[in-house]
C-alpha cells in the first residue's frame, strides 16, 4: 500500500523521521504538502492531486482534518485512514481568539518561532526538560516560517462531525492518553462517527505522538495497515 503522511500545525516531514522506515515496510511513503494552502479543503485537493492512484493516509492533528477531507473527495482511491491525535471538533471561541491574537501579533511584530509555552503544551509533562525533543519541534516551526504560520493559524477550524459517516474506508484512530491538546473524548467521537473505525490509546505520551512514542505508534499502525493492504490485495485478485 502506498502511504501519504500528513503533518500537523507547523510541523514538517521531520515529524515522521523516527517511524518512516517502519512505515516503509507497508509500502512506498510520500509526504503531503500542507504548507501552501490556507484552508483544509484546499489542502485536501492538493493532497489528492499529488497522491498516487491508490493510497493510505496517515494524518496527524491538523493533518487528520485534511485526511478526513481527502477520503470522501476521492473515495475510490483512499484504501485506509489512520488519524493520529486529532479531532472532529471546531475551534472553541477561546481557541479562535488565541489564534486571532497570535496572527495579529505576528503581522505586527514578525515571526520569531513557536513559543516555549506552546511547545511545552504539546508534549507530556515528563518531557518538559527534554531539550532535543523541544528543539526538534521548534526547528520545524522555524523551517516553515511566518507565512506558513499565518496561513495555518489564520484558518477557521470547522467541525466535520456531521460528515464522518461519509468516510467509507477502514479507519484507525490513535490517541495519546496524556494529550493536553486533544482529549480522549474527541478520539472516541471520531471512532463512533466513522463507520467501522477502531481506537487505540497510547499511554505515556503527550500530543506529539510521532516524536514522543514512535515505537508505540508504529506498533499500533503498521500491523493494522498491513492487514488492510492484505485485504485490499485479496479483493483485487
Amino acid at each position: 500500500m502506498n502511504l501519504v503522511l500528513l503533518p500537523g500545525f507547523m510541523t514538517d516531514a521531520d515529524l515522521w523521521s523516527d517511524i518512516v522506515a517502519r512505515l516503509a515496510e507497508v509500502g512506498p511513503v510520500a509526504h503531503g504538502d500542507l504548507a501552501r494552502d490556507a484552508a483544509i479543503a484546499d489542502m485536501a485537493r492538493r493532497v489528492a492531486a499529488e497522491a498516487p492512484a491508490r493510497f493510505g493516509l496517515i494524518g496527524f492533528s491538523m493533518g487528520g482534518y485534511v485526511a478526513r477531507a481527502v477520503a470522501p473527495l476521492v473515495p475510490d482511491r483512499v484504501e485506509a485512514l489512520v488519524l493520529v491525535a486529532t479531532s472532529s471538533r471546531a475551534d472553541t471561541p477561546a481557541q479562535a481568539r488565541r489564534k486571532a491574537a497570535a496572527v495579529a501579533h505576528i503581522r505586527q511584530q514578525g515571526y520569531r518561532g513557536l513559543s516555549r509555552a506552546a511547545i511545552l503544551q504539546s508534549v507530556h509533562p515528563d518531557r518538559a526538560g527534554d531539550g532535543p525533543l523541544l528543539a526538534r519541534i521548534r526547528q520545524m516551526g522555524d523551517r516553515l516560517g511566518g507565512e506558513v504560520f499565518l496561513r495555518q493559524a489564520g484558518q477557521a477550524r470547522e467541525s466535520d462531525r456531521d460528515r464522518l459517516g461519509a468516510i467509507g474506508c477502514p479507519t484507525l484512530v490513535v490517541a495519546a492518553a496524556q494529550d493536553a491538546l486533544r482529549s480522549l473524548d474527541e478520539a472516541r467521537e471520531l471512532r463512533d462517527g466513522i463507520p467501522g473505525a477502531t481506537l487505540t490509546v497510547i499511554d505515556g505520551s503527550g500530543h506529539m505522538l510521532p516524536l514522543e512514542a514512535p515505537d508505540a505508534l508504529v506498533d499500533a499502525t503498521v500491523p493494522w495497515l498491513r492487514a488492510q493492504a492484505s485485504g485490499a490485495s485479496t479483493i483485487g485478485s
